[in-house]
């Protein structure tokens, strides 16, 4: 089971994506500054999440969403809940 997530920076509003096996444990991880590229912005809310049954499906997902680059897309995904 592995999920593809989409945090929002409450600091400036910015994005982040990911994928994971335990999604509660990564927004921690995320939030306590254990990740070195989202540190610096915390704290980070659980915008959207999708699951999947696969890894590969997951890492699709991730990076098609990566690819994006586009905050209103971004917006518009949390905005319809997940």
């Amino acid at each position: 089971m592995f999920f593809v997530y989409l945090l929002q920076s409450q600091q400036d509003q910015s994005f982040y994506i990911g994928y994971t096996t335990d999604l509660e444990r990564r927004l921690s991880e995320h939030n306590e500054g254990l990740s070195r590229y989202t540190k610096v912005k915390r704290p980070w809310k659980l915008m959207y999440s999708e699951f999947f049954d696969t890894k590969s499906e997951a890492l699709k997902r991730e990076i098609f969403l990566k690819k994006q680059r586009n905050r209103v897309f971004y917006q518009s995904l949390a905005d319809a809940g997940g």
